[in-house]
């Protein structure tokens, strides 16, 4: 608890960074206070209990705060990027709407300067960060098989991957056909007993929609209790309007709008920001004060800068025989880096991920699946959705978004939240090398697929609802005129504020983020602990 009204550690937002931060500091002694905007979301509210399921992921239950549209969301101008951003507001923030999916970085991915030539090297390196992954896997529950030869070694899985099914059977077919690497992926899902109230996974399905059973490693079912134990405390439905500071530029806590409306301040000695690659620079520019007149921690400019999604495509297999692929946890139980790591024949530089993923349900196999290409209507309508029901395979193509200036977070001139507080705009192109890779990695599912024995293959090169990974917008670096944080996540310009989301990303790699943002909480966290009394002085 905080003493005095004035918290050692005041963290903003209570997702997979956040989480993992109170845990840590709280364990380590420290008095921290979280303010989160959204609350709690009861596992007999989500959408699995219902029978129109598949309605509440296109409506209420929407990944897009723009269509799900609750009291807590903010919403977002998204007319200038083809790829919408999507997040969640909750304690486990967007780990409640995510389907697990838990690869690492892979070391190159730290050094893309050195390696390729392009983007910049992170200030540390796969082995710094190696001891944290580890702490985070063994702490939350992950599933796989180690021994993967495109990664260093690493310790044996809490639990063995979930069963491939018919589905991946007919993957590894393909995979073994064309001579390609192929993996177990690590999944933030518990195959076998692990926590207290959580249950093993019982291949459910929907995992995207909120796991009613804990099997999912959202952070409100791993790290919170644990924190919450250890005396962190929580504040749901409050929504911060900025951080702040002294006359000496030192961070002094937030101001925020308690539940009830009312404003509110909360004074602490550090400040963690942990609201996700788009929440966080919104939050530092919404934070501008005549010492800091471009927005907090801005002096670099580079506040809301360097955006980076992980640009995805869809392809689809449509097979003669049953594969069930709707059947078992939503997410990529299988991965393959054939093609992970730069080729310059290519003609685009770093590389691609084949997520190898199950399929959906009627509804949205109706709607036209993952690749958004509909059964007609009419006469053949149900003829169709039985041929692709129950009979689709599809591979999501991830590719490695390279850091670029002009695709930036900023402030909408109009448009707000519901306490008035000025939303983000979002700004991006996708760059010519990502379109490449993603054509490159769409021919290669294909290929794929159609080794594995599918008849028809459908595709969407480059989806629009796509945007669940925001980095790079408060960089990492050990320069304060190219870089918004040092290598511990600490602001350059406001000694006691710290960043832990993937904002701090320098580059994005092409593999899902939330195991690599978690660890590097936990080193931050880990670091201001040991540290505290001199950050704080």
């Amino acid at each position: 608890m905080a003493r005095d009204g004035v918290a050692d550690v005041l963290i903003v937002g209570a997702g997979a960074s956040g989480a993992a931060a109170a845990w840590s500091l709280s364990r380590q002694g420290l008095a921290v206070v979280c303010l989160e905007q959204g609350g709690w979301v009861e596992p007999p509210s989500y959408p699995h209990w219902k029978s129109d399921w598949e309605l509440h992921r296109q409506t209420d239950f929407a990944k897009d705060p723009n269509v799900r549209r609750w009291a807590e969301d903010y919403p977002l101008d998204n007319s200038d990027t083809p790829i919408t951003p999507l997040m969640f507001n909750a304690v486990g923030g967007s780990t409640i709407h995510w389907t697990g999916h838990f690869p690492r970085f892979r070391p190159s991915d730290f050094r893309v300067r050195s390696l390729d030539g392009v983007a910049d090297d992170w200030p540390l390196t796969y082995w710094d960060l190696e001891p944290y992954y580890e702490q985070n896997d063994a702490f939350i529950g992950v599933s796989g098989v180690a021994g993967d030869p495109g990664y260093p070694a690493r310790t044996a899985r809490h639990g063995p991957p979930f069963g491939l099914g018919n589905a991946g059977e007919a993957y590894v077919r393909g995979l073994e056909r064309l001579g390609w690497h192929w993996w177990p992926s690590d999944s933030a899902l518990l195959t076998a007993p692990h926590q207290p109230g959580r249950q093993v996974c019982n291949g459910c399905g929907p995992c995207d929609l909120g796991c009613p059973i804990g099997a999912l490693s959202s952070a409100q079912v791993t790290y919170w209790p644990a924190a919450l134990e250890a005396g962190a405390e929580l504040r749901t439905h409050a929504r911060v309007r900025e951080i702040t500071v002294d006359v000496n530029g030192h961070a002094t806590g937030a101001v925020y709008y308690h539940a009830e409306g009312r404003v509110r301040e909360q004074r602490a000695r550090a400040v963690i920001l942990a609201c996700n690659g788009i929440g966080t620079p919104r939050l530092l520019l919404n934070s501008a004060s005549g010492r800091f007149p471009n927005g907090l921690a801005n002096s670099s400019g580079l506040v809301g800068q360097n955006l980076m999604f992980h640009p995805f495509g869809f392809v689809t297999g449509v097979f003669d025989e049953p594969i069930d692929g709707h059947k078992g946890p939503i997410g990529s139980f299988l991965y393959c880096h054939e093609f992970y790591e730069t080729d310059p024949s290519r003609g685009f530089v770093r590389g691609v991920q084949l997520q190898l993923n199950r399929d959906t349900g009627p509804v949205a196999a109706a709607l036209g699946g993952f690749t958004g290409h509909p059964v007609a209507w009419g006469r053949d309508h149900h003829r169709q959705v039985r041929e692709r029901y129950r009979h689709a395979l599809t591979i999501g193509v991830l590719v490695d978004d390279l850091p670029e200036r002009h695709n930036t977070v900023t402030l909408s001139p109009a448009l707000v939240d519901g306490h008035g507080i000025p939303a983000p705009k979002i700004t991006y192109t996708l760059s010519e090398n990502s379109k490449r890779a993603l054509t490159f990695g769409a021919e290669r599912a294909a290929e794929l697929l159609e080794a594995a024995g599918a008849r028809t293959v459908l595709r969407d090169v480059q989806a629009r609802d796509s945007g669940w990974h925001l980095m790079g917008t408060a960089r990492m670096g050990t320069d304060p005129e190219t870089s918004v944080v040092d290598p511990w996540g600490r602001a350059h310009d406001v000694p006691n504020l710290f960043i832990v989301d993937a904002s701090v990303f320098v580059t994005g790699a092409a593999v899902n983020p939330t195991t690599t943002i978690q660890a590097l909480a936990l080193r931050t966290s880990e670091w201001l602990g040991q540290h505290f009394r001199e950050v704080a002085a």
